[in-house]
């Protein structure tokens, strides 16, 4: 049998946030569960109770030591986490409102030391509630053995009786044992709990002053340092000062030397990622792969393997080496390094060799730009400093990056062009920001931009190589059943990740100065938030998410249908996809609608009233296009289908659409015509391919009285029998017969069924052989005459 205990122990090595699910665990696991049901005597059942009880007590027994053992094991964890909370409540009181990047990186620590400990809360009171439950039903049970009468029982009896009682007791006090350690276990969480509350409620309303400071109420002009610059340079060099001077007494994680070691460190692998990139590709790579593009483009991708060597190295390091600064300062270099390899590998992707180098160098005021905030970040700089250098550095940065425009904007693509004009935007409005005291909203700009600008060109890249592919394999002439996924990925994965990309950028950059906490809030807070009608970006972005993901179940569905008639030669394709495509179009997008309402938090009472009271006026308003509708859906079902001929009100044509309103017809004489669905109804027309496509043509002749009408019908007959015409019926005989003996002639009608979509050009071939084969055979064709008499006066 599988070892129970072993469950225990991997429980609680996958983490802290399962401790609370080991414990619960174990509980659950010695409660008693046994159950006798009414037997044929009170002996037997007496029997069974017995045996329930003593394998109960048995399991309870062998299981009880390793409670005992996890729940001393759980407590301690506990106690880790509550001495964790004292170090975060001394960092984060500590600290001073100057220091804003140490600030919110102690917030930081508080709120998501929090947060995870909310993730593993489970519902104490319920498992209390159930031993209390069972508590009583042992209590009613012993209360039941003891006042059991045993005049009448047998020796057996009583022994099962005793033995039975003995061990609910004994079970009994287990599991008040287990309630009051689990009393106790609650008592030590609700401590951590409130402590832990206490220092997110302090770093959420510091948070509030730090976006205050950094949206609304800003800092010194730089303006205003100028003006008194000397004193300015004084301040901020005691401030860092007393910020970077390593301590004599104390040895720190935090100190100055471990910043100054860490970026020699940053130094010595980056050349070593360096050498390595250089030497795999310049002697390991084959020969095959050096072409002429490839030597173009080797120093970019030289930078490009350094970057993800670089960011592995950082990988290593923070895996390797436990010290909360290297920790800190690996997960923003391997972020950035992440950055700059995406850019890299995005040009090599889309730029050709003679372009890559101007492409890299309107990149690189950025690059340099995302470096320093990251270096920023990382040394923990204080306020002062950066109201001091940042400005100039941005003005610079600004400066050269409007010169790599005017010098290399004409020798790249032309995306890459609006790119290069965004971020002169982007450095300009920074700019103003900086020199008008809000420095570090300018720093959120800059590293939002860059963060933006590397999700743009991640996903340009991957849509660029899509339409590459999709042109190599002829996607667009592929049936629906062999492109699905390719239509998933372009037509929902790329518009998520751009959608997706927006939060994700204002996420990233806001997490470089542990403001994630900040965003969250943004992100979900209701700018909108009425009884009935609820708005946030976060709302937002999912419903016009699940809009890409519902176009795109939409046309695959009618894709496949479409497919699904064509393959199986099935008759009106073309009408029952029309049909079809508007069933499944209202179907998804209906339920899209329903689901985005749910996200809006949209009252049901209050889109009934809405609806009942326009429904009055739209019903009446909208009476002629219902019924166009109703007629629509009818035509649809198979009485027209899209490429019949039809008549209506004189007009002939072809049948080239329906919808649920109209029907439109592409007339003989070229124009196109729609009728509503309703006038097709209430007027005669004639479905003119709807049998077989031929229709019954009646040419009209005559001859001369005394002319032989036996062999003029023969003659006729024979002649236009005889011509290879492939648009008259075969099947169905050809015939003439006598209409009306007219003032001038014996009028006659040919009779023949002749293709619907050519009956003009047919008749017009039958009335010429007529005429050529009368005059052939001298048969007068006559015209009307009339004798003229002149009197004299």
């Amino acid at each position: 049998m599988f070892d129970k205990s072993c469950i225990f122990f991997f429980f609680f090595d996958i983490g802290m946030k399962n401790i609370l699910v080991v414990l619960l665990g174990a509980i659950l696991w010695v409660l008693p569960a046994q159950a006798v049901l009414k037997e044929r005597d009170l002996g037997k059942t007496l029997s069974i109770l017995r045996s329930e009880l003593t394998n109960s007590h048995n399991e309870q027994s062998k299981q009880l030591s390793k409670f005992k053992e996890q729940r001393d094991r759980v407590r301690n964890k506990l106690f880790s986490i509550l001495s964790n909370s004292n170090q975060n409540a001394l960092m984060l009181y500590s600290q001073k409102p100057d220091y804003v990047f140490d600030l919110t990186y102690a917030c930081h620590e508080a709120t998501e030391q929090f947060r995870d400990f909310k993730k593993s809360a489970l519902p104490f009171r319920s498992f209390v509630d159930r031993q209390n439950a069972e508590i009583a039903r042992y209590d009613s049970l012993i209360v039941a053995l003891k006042h059991m009468p045993t005049v009448n029982m047998t020796e057996q009896e009583k022994i099962d009786r005793n033995v039975c009682l003995t061990f609910a007791i004994n079970i009994r006090r287990s599991i008040e044992d287990q309630k009051t350690a689990l009393n106790e276990y609650m008592r030590y969480y609700d401590l951590t709990e409130n402590r832990l509350k206490t220092l997110n409620d302090y770093a959420n309303k510091r948070y509030s002053e730090i976006q205050n400071n950094i949206f609304i109420n800003g800092g010194e002009s730089y303006f205003s340092i100028l003006s008194q610059f000397g004193s300015y340079v004084t301040r901020t060099a005691e401030t860092v000062n007393e910020k970077y001077q390593p301590s004599k007494q104390a040895k720190s994680q935090w100190d100055s030397r471990m910043i100054v070691g860490l970026f020699v460190v940053i130094l010595f692998y980056g050349i070593i990622s360096v050498t390595l990139s250089f030497v795999g590709i310049r002697f390991l790579l084959p020969k095959k792969f050096r072409t002429e593009t490839f030597m173009v483009k080797r120093p970019c991708i030289i930078m490009a393997a350094t970057s993800v060597t670089f960011a592995l190295v950082l990988g290593i390091i923070k895996n390797t080496i436990d010290q909360n600064f290297i920790s800190m300062a690996s997960d923003l270099l391997v972020e950035y390094a992440w950055l700059l390899s995406v850019i890299l590998l995005s040009l090599l992707l889309r730029v050709d060799g003679k372009r890559i180098k101007s492409a890299f160098r309107i990149y690189t005021p950025l690059v340099v730009v995302g470096f320093l905030v990251i270096a920023f970040r990382i040394i923990l700089i204080p306020n002062d400093l950066v109201n001091l250098v940042f400005p100039p550095v941005l003005l610079a940065c600004t400066v050269w990056q409007w010169m790599v425009i005017g010098k290399h904007n004409d020798n790249i693509p032309r995306s890459d062009v609006f790119y290069t004009y965004i971020s002169l935007v982007v450095f300009v409005a920074s700019l103003i920001c900086s020199w008008t005291g809000y420095t570090l909203l300018s720093v959120q700009m800059l590293i939002w931009w860059v963060m933006q600008l590397t999700c743009i060109l991640t996903i340009s890249c991957m849509a660029a190589w899509m339409n590459k592919y999709a042109e190599k394999h002829q996607i667009n002439d592929r049936p629906i059943t062999q492109i699905w996924i390719y239509l998933f990925i372009y037509k929902v994965v790329l518009p998520l990740l751009s959608v997706g990309s927006i939060l994700l950028s204002v996420y990233w950059a806001s997490d470089v100065f542990n403001l994630s906490d900040i965003t969250k809030s943004i992100f979900t807070n209701r700018f909108i938030d009425a009884d009935n009608f609820s708005l946030s970006i976060l709302s937002t972005v999912m419903v016009v998410s699940l809009w890409f993901i519902f176009a795109y179940i939409a046309k695959v569905s009618i894709d496949l249908m479409k497919y699904h008639f064509e393959q199986n030669g099935i008759q009106n394709s073309a009408s029952r996809t029309v049909m079809g495509r508007n069933v499944i179009q209202v179907l998804v997008w209906g339920l899209w609608f329903i689901i985005s309402l749910s996200i809006l938090h949209v009252s049901n009472t209050w889109i009934v009233v809405i609806s009942g009271g326009l429904s009055t006026g739209v019903g009446f308003a909208s009476k002629d296009i219902i019924e166009n509708i109703y007629y629509g859906i009818s035509l649809m079902a198979g009485r027209i289908k899209i490429g019949d001929w039809i008549e209506c009100d004189g007009i002939r044509g072809k049948v080239s659409s329906i919808s649920y309103t109209s029907t439109l017809i592409e007339a003989n004489d070229g124009s196109v015509i729609a009728f509503q669905n309703s006038q097709l109804f209430t007027k005669n027309y004639k479905n003119l391919t709807r049998n077989h496509g031929y229709e019954l043509s009646k040419v009209c002749f005559g001859v001369a009285y005394g002319s032989n009408i036996k062999q003029v019908s023969n003659l006729v007959v024979q002649a236009v029998g005889a011509l290879k015409c492939p648009y008259i019926d075969r099947e169905k005989a050809l015939t003439t017969i006598v209409t009306e003996l007219g003032d001038n002639s014996v009028n006659m009608k040919f009779l023949c069924w002749v293709d619907v979509t050519k009956q003009a050009l047919v008749e017009s071939q039958i009335l010429s052989c007529i005429y050529d084969t009368l005059n052939e055979h001298n048969i007068e064709i006559p015209f009307p005459q009339r004798d003229i008499h002149i009197k004299n006066g």
